[in-house]
């Protein structure tokens, strides 16, 4: 009986301070992907119900983080782009107009995320060949 209110007690005080959890997810499992669940939870020392819980939300911040990682890297590029598109005229001794670099930046604007994406695909077709 004493065991059973200290575990009472120890839910209680892991739920002051946060916010009160209403919802829930039903799925349906075969056996044997209950048990493999099982075991993942087990051996991070949590139940299944909780562990399930911090999986879930990890994958839904993991997809923001890919989001933001995405637009980084796309901003990279179009920098890539700027430079290359800049430089090369700048080193030949060329000049540009107020109008021609601003052409160049709406051009780039337009192309830096295709061009991400591109290079992107380009670099998993080459790790798929190895």
């Amino acid at each position: 009986m004493v065991t059973n209110s200290l575990q009472f007690e120890n839910r209680l005080s892991r739920n002051k301070g946060r916010e009160v959890r209403t919802q829930s997810i039903a799925t349906r499992f075969t056996r044997a992907e209950e048990q493999a669940l099982l075991k993942r939870a087990e051996a991070s020392g949590k139940n299944l119900r909780e562990w399930a819980r911090e999986v879930l939300l990890r994958a839904e911040n993991t997809e923001k983080r890919y989001d933001m990682e995405m637009h980084i890297f796309a901003e990279l590029v179009g920098m890539q782009m700027i430079l290359m598109n800049a430089l090369s005229p700048l080193l030949n001794g060329e000049t540009r107009t107020k109008e021609e670099v601003r052409a160049m930046f709406q051009q780039i604007q337009k192309s830096k995320v295709p061009g991400a994406q591109e290079i992107l695909a380009r670099r998993a077709q080459q790790a798929s060949q190895k």
